[in-house]
């Protein structure tokens, strides 16, 4: 079992930064890959990057490549999503989600999940 807790989203404004992160409980968080998904209001759940289990491999969706850099410390259990240059319509709730051994980018292949922090993006 992991749980997953997300922190460090807010309100910024548009070119700005943040850097959200999400703490995972458990002994095992090594052993797993870790997403970045959103959703923004009224919109489908979509996928943002994912880092394997040891950190080696990084894959990012087009909307976010060049902005965004996410990176893990398994010494604290922990992941993060570096977020620069933002924009608008990088306004959503921001999950982290944890899959068994496996980089991917599906939403069906996540095993567990955060509850999500709110990123607003002011214009």
């Amino acid at each position: 079992q992991v749980r997953l807790v997300e922190s460090g989203g807010g309100l910024v404004q548009a070119g700005g930064s943040l850097r959200p992160s999400c703490a995972a409980s458990g002994r095992t968080f090594s052993s797993y890959a870790m997403d970045w998904f959103r959703q923004a209001p009224g919109k489908e759940r979509e996928f943002v990057a994912s880092v394997s289990w040891n950190g080696c491999d990084t894959y990012y969706a087009d909307s976010v490549t060049g902005r965004f850099t996410i990176s893990r410390d398994n010494a604290r259990n922990t992941v993060y999503l570096q977020m620069n240059s933002l924009k608008p319509e990088d306004t959503a709730v921001y999950y982290c989600a944890a899959a068994y051994r496996s980089l991917s980018s599906a939403s069906d292949d996540m095993d567990y999940w955060g509850k999500g922090t709110l990123v607003t993006i002011s214009s």
